[in-house]
C-alpha cells in the first residue's frame, strides 16, 4: 500500500487509476478517528487528485467532529488546511500539472460569478465537488470539498492554488485556512488604522493571526482576551501588548474593556465562535467609529445586543477566510512567507503523524496546542 504506485492513463492521457491510501476516518459524531485503506477515484472534468504532504489539525474539523450535534455529515474525513503535490489532473485541467506545489482552500473562486467579479467579496457562487473517496463500500464526505486528513484527495480546480515551487509545505498549509482567517480579518475587514486600539478575543491560531494583523496594520495598543494564561506569552510574540483573563473580573468582560480604554476599543476581533463572546467584543467598541468583527466560526445560538449600540454608531461585520481571495490571494500569502513578511513557523506547536492524530484532537481540545501540523506523506 505504500510502496511504487502504476499510476494507469485513459486513451485521452488522463489518470485512470483508484489510488488505496491511509487516511484518518471520521465514522460518527464524538467518535475517534479511525486510519484506514480507503479508496481515492480519478479527478473528473476540472478536478485534481493531489497528494498530501502535510495538514494542521483546525478547531473547525474539531467543531463539526465534537460540538455540531446536528451535522450529519459522517462517514467523512475532515481535514482543510493542508498542502500537497498534484498528482494527476482531470479533463479540461490547465492551469496545474503533476508535481505542482498546491494549497486546496474551503472557499472556491471560480472567478466569474457576481461574487467572484466584485471586489467586495470573496465568496463564490461555485460549489466544491462530490467525493471521490470511498471505504468499506461507502462514500466518505469531504469535508469542505477537501479532505487534507489522506494520503491522496482530490479537489475542484477552484477550489486549489499553485504556490511558489520552493515552499515548505509542512509549514506553509496553515496559509489554507487558520492565518488568512485571523490575519485577513485585521487588514482586509476591521481595516485596521495606524495608532488604533484593538481588542482580539480568543489566542487559538486565528486569534493569535488577527493579533498579527492588528501589529502589522499599525495598532499601537492590542489587548488580547483569553481564559487560558497560557497564551498570553506566545500572543507577545504576534504583538499583544495587554492581557485580560474573563475569569480575574466578576462582571461583563465588555464594561473592563470600555474602562481600560477610556470608552471602548476602535477595533474588535471575535476568535472565539460563541455568541455570547460576540457580543462582548461588539459592546467594547468605542461609540461613533468602533468596528467589530466575527470571525469564530458556530452554528448554536444567535447573536443579540441592544439597539442603541448600534444607533450610537458601532459597526459590526463578518467575515470568511479573512475577506481573501481564495486561489489569487494564498500564493501571495506564501510569497510573504517566504520573504520573511509574514509569520508562520511560529504557529506550529506540534508536529504529529498521522498515526497520532487523536492525540492532536486531544491537544486542541485540552487548550495545549496552538496548530498541530499532521506530517501525512513524504516528498519525493
Amino acid at each position: 500500500m505504500r510502496g511504487v504506485r502504476r499510476v494507469v492513463h485513459n486513451a485521452e492521457g488522463f489518470a485512470d487509476a483508484v489510488i488505496k491510501c491511509r487516511a484518518a476516518v471520521a465514522w460518527g459524531h464524538k467518535q475517534p478517528l479511525v486510519v484506514e485503506e480507503i479508496e481515492v477515484f480519478p479527478p473528473r472534468d476540472h478536478e485534481i487528485r493531489i497528494k498530501v504532504v502535510a495538514t494542521g489539525m483546525c478547531h473547525s474539523d474539531l467543531y463539526f467532529l465534537v460540538d455540531c450535534e446536528g451535522w450529519s455529515g459522517f462517514p467523512a474525513v475532515l481535514g482543510h488546511e493542508g498542502a500537497g503535490i498534484v498528482e494527476s489532473v482531470g479533463p479540461h485541467v490547465t492551469k496545474f500539472r503533476p508535481g505542482d506545489k498546491v494549497i486546496p482552500v474551503p472557499i472556491t473562486q471560480c472567478g466569474e460569478c457576481r461574487f467572484c467579479l466584485n471586489p467586495e467579496s470573496n465568496l463564490c457562487e461555485v460549489s466544491h465537488i462530490t467525493s471521490r473517496l470511498k471505504c468499506k463500500g461507502q462514500t466518505l464526505v469531504q469535508f469542505a470539498g477537501i479532505s487534507t486528513f489522506s494520503e491522496y484527495t482530490v479537489v475542484s480546480e477552484v477550489a486549489l492554488a499553485k504556490i511558489n515551487d520552493s515552499a515548505p509545505l509542512e509549514t506553509v498549509c496553515l496559509l489554507g485556512c487558520g492565518i488568512p482567517t485571523g490575519y485577513g480579518a485585521a487588514i482586509n475587514i476591521a481595516k485596521v488604522k495606524p495608532g488604533s486600539t484593538c481588542a482580539v478575543f480568543g489566542l487559538g491560531a486565528v486569534g493569535l493571526a488577527a493579533v498579527m494583523g492588528c501589529k502589522a496594520a499599525g495598532a499601537t495598543r492590542i489587548i488580547v482576551i483569553d481564559t487560558n494564561k497560557d497564551k498570553f506569552e506566545k500572543a507577545k510574540v504576534f504583538g499583544a501588548t495587554d492581557f485580560v483573563n474573563p475569569k480575574d473580573h466578576a462582571r461583563p468582560i465588555q464594561e473592563v474593556l470600555v474602562e481600560m480604554t477610556n470608552g471602548g476599543v476602535d477595533f474588535s476581533l471575535e476568535c472565539v465562535g460563541n455568541v455570547d463572546v460576540m457580543r462582548s467584543a461588539f459592546e467594547s467598541c468605542v461609540k461613533g467609529w468602533g468596528v467589530s468583527v466575527v470571525v469564530g466560526y458556530t452554528e448554536s445560538g444567535e447573536v443579540s445586543t441592544l439597539p442603541m449600540q448600534l444607533l450610537a454608531g458601532r459597526t459590526w461585520k463578518g467575515c470568511f477566510f479573512g475577506g481573501y481571495k481564495s486561489v489569487e490571494s494564498v500564493p501571495k500569502l506564501v510569497d510573504e512567507y517566504m520573504a520573511k513578511k509574514l509569520k508562520v513557523d511560529e504557529f506550529v506547536s506540534h508536529r504529529l503523524p498521522l498515526d497520532r492524530i487523536n492525540e492532536a484532537v486531544d491537544l486542541l481540545v485540552q487548550g495545549k496546542s496552538i496548530r498541530t501540523v499532521l506530517e501525512i506523506s513524504q516528498v519525493q
